[in-house]
């Protein structure tokens, strides 16, 4: 059986921040720039307070089966938390969505390669 990757987001807004937590949030802006967003094991948080007060982390996981899914997404929900909550960083509204790699579609440069290979 093969490994299946899968890319989940777990997007959610700030809430009830005090000053100095939002001050701290602010300072280290740059290290969670939307630019810079990326997909990892640990979960990479990306958040401009500047603008809103949204924030998306985003997680990468792995699974044998398509029901995997939900346990991975269950995991970057409870990872997403367990930072937040360790921060003291309130939050509310999130939601979380997940892809497994497998079962997406193919981009241009995939469908060129997979048709140069099977030739």
């Amino acid at each position: 059986m093969s490994t299946r990757t899968f890319r989940i987001t777990v997007r959610g807004v700030f809430s009830e921040l005090s000053a100095d937590q939002r001050a701290e949030l602010l300072a280290r802006a740059a290290d969670h720039d939307v630019l810079q967003a990326a997909f990892t094991s640990e979960g990479h948080l990306s958040y401009d307070l500047a603008a809103r007060s949204a924030f998306t982390f985003r997680f990468l996981d792995s699974g044998e089966e398509e029901e995997d899914i939900l346990a991975a997404t269950e995991r970057a929900e409870r990872a997403a938390k367990a930072w937040l909550s360790e921060r003291g960083y309130g939050y509310a509204k999130l939601r979380s969505s997940a892809e497994d790699l497998s079962q997406a579609p193919l981009g241009k440069r995939q469908r060129r390669a997979a048709a140069q290979q099977s030739v």
